[in-house]
């Protein structure tokens, strides 16, 4: 899986390209190494990336301070690193939309 790295600390690297203004949220496949992600959200003042992280804590049942924008603060493509979460559920999640 190339879109998800696990880091020495334990914490997983999450690879995401994101398409703002879409119609619903939700995981729509690939995009090259990563996660490709429709948000509602609009890319401006932040909003695409909060809808990020409060996509993917609602999706894994976590909080959202267990998960961190790593990269991509002004970017379609994104890193998140996230905590409190097993490699299996990411992969799960992810694969039931491919």
């Amino acid at each position: 899986m190339p879109y998800l790295q696990t880091q020495p600390d334990g914490s997983l690297l999450l690879s995401i390209y994101v398409q703002p203004r879409s119609h619903r949220n939700a995981i729509v496949g690939l995009h090259g190494d990563a996660v490709k992600m429709r948000l509602t959200a609009p890319p401006v003042d932040g909003k695409a990336n909060k809808a990020v992280i409060a996509f993917w804590a609602k999706s894994l049942k976590i909080p959202k301070s267990a998960i961190t924008m790593k990269s991509g603060l002004h970017n379609r493509m994104k890193k998140i690193l996230l905590n409190s979460v097993q490699e299996k559920q990411i992969r799960d999640l992810v694969e039931c939309h491919l």
